[in-house]
């Protein structure tokens, strides 16, 4: 069961009391608007609060100071839900009653936390030059990354594409050249308006009461002079228009993108069909499009799709031969035709949705993927448990299916292809 406490206006507390973990976390999330001007901005602040504070002043401080406490972790965390992006941090600790000797390790846990996020180490009244440079060249190398993984950096610019007008066409760590422009100044003043606008979202997966959280976690915000400004709801998709690209690049395969709109999101009654519908045409290896496209006719290296409820956009992706690039899009429209007419075999259907509540048991397993699922929820606007979550994957029909695809509309395609071709 997931309790929800409000500590102040828009600082909001969440937690599983859970007493089958050695290991408890707690996370932090400052909430922003998807914004491409400051994307890049939260992305880096996270990264360099974590670099040092007055107290614990380099990563070797900190380093030492978590080893102390039995081990614990902290990490930045960066998020896209839909219109949002969270920047914060993530602290895995252990449960205090495997302590030794009667040792606490929540509290000093939030202590360290406060001082994480209230007291940074500072160089001339702003951020330290070396760390923001250091975790710039970080951002901006995970960035550029994604070209070298042909999947992911398809995927991007389909979503580039097709949603130019849309939030969900903001990378989720910004585009690099507002990571180059960031300095220390700059994102001093960025941090400071974070702390004093934005929405926070803390979730706590342990086995304190959440009250007792709330009085450990509470003062670390009463110091704060906030202004809070609440955030606008999460929008429809914005659509900017068809589109259809082709890149060239040195690649010896095509990469294929084909991005549908739905009219399934988070906040409609067939969202979970919808995902089953996305599960049975290409969310795994027994999906029509892997066993039909890639099994059967070898039209292909790879083929998946993925759904993304927030704003109802389905994507199929796909790795071929350059000249299989037409015959594998037909014959992904050609699958999910066969949706729409109704042609899912009872062993498609059992599959996908033995494969969904398989994932959905296993929610449970670890605090951190407990963190996951209830906080990408909450920003979502999704407020199924899981029982319920279960319970409607478990009620979905062939004929449900059908009526659902037939809403299904090809939107843009997106082609990476080799120079030579």
């Amino acid at each position: 069961m997931i309790q929800i406490l409000q500590l102040q206006p828009g600082i909001y507390l969440r937690g599983c009391t859970d007493t089958r973990f050695k290991t408890n976390c707690l996370s932090i999330q400052f909430v922003r608007s998807m914004d491409r001007q400051e994307a890049a901005a939260n992305a880096l602040m996270s990264a360099v609060l974590l670099r040092g504070t007055e107290k614990y002043p380099d990563i070797r401080d900190i380093t030492r100071h978590m080893d102390d406490l039995y081990g614990a972790t902290v990490g930045s965390l960066v998020r896209r839900v839909g219109d949002y992006q969270t920047t914060g941090v993530y602290c895995s600790f252990t449960e205090d009653r495997y302590a030794l000797g009667g040792d606490r390790i929540l509290e000093p846990v939030t202590a360290f936390l406060q001082e994480l996020l209230l007291h940074p180490r500072l160089e001339k009244g702003v951020f330290c030059e070396s760390f923001v440079e250091g975790e710039k060249r970080n951002l901006l190398s995970a960035i550029e990354s994604q070209k070298n993984d042909k999947r992911i950096y398809a995927a991007a610019q389909l979503m580039k594409y097709m949603c130019a007008q849309d939030p969900a066409g903001i990378p989720r760590l910004g585009e690099p050249e507002q990571a180059r422009a960031l300095e220390p100044g700059m994102l001093y003043d960025h941090y400071q308006k974070v702390l004093k606008h934005s929405r926070i979202d803390l979730f706590y997966v342990g086995s304190r009461p959440l009250e007792q959280i709330a009085q450990l976690i509470s003062p670390i915000f009463s110091q704060l002079e906030r202004d809070y400004q609440p955030l606008p709801g999460q929008t429809p998709f914005r659509d900017g228009g068809k589109t259809r690209n082709e890149q060239k690049m040195d690649v010896t395969q095509a990469r294929l993108q084909m991005g549908f709109l739905t009219e399934s999101t988070v906040n409609t009654p067939d969202f979970v069909p919808m995902q089953v519908l996305n599960t049975v045409l290409g969310g795994g290896m027994t999906g029509k499009l892997f066993m039909n496209i890639r099994e059967k006719q070898s039209l292909c290296y790879d083929i998946g799709s993925s759904y993304q409820g927030g704003k109802g956009i389905m994507t199929v992706g796909a790795g071929m031969d350059c000249k299989m690039v037409d015959r594998v899009e037909r014959s992904v429209m050609q699958e999910l035709e066969n949706c729409c007419n109704g042609i899912i075999t009872p062993l498609e259907l059992e599959s996908a949705q033995s494969a969904m509540l398989s994932s959905l048991r296993q929610i449970h397993d670890t605090p951190g993927s407990i963190e996951n699922f209830y906080s990408t929820g909450a920003l979502s606007g999704m407020e199924l448990s899981i029982s319920e979550y279960m319970h409607q994957v478990q009620q979905v029909t062939v004929e449900r299916l059908a009526e659902i695809a037939a809403k299904v509309q090809l939107h843009s395609v997106f082609v990476l292809k080799g120079e030579q071709v």
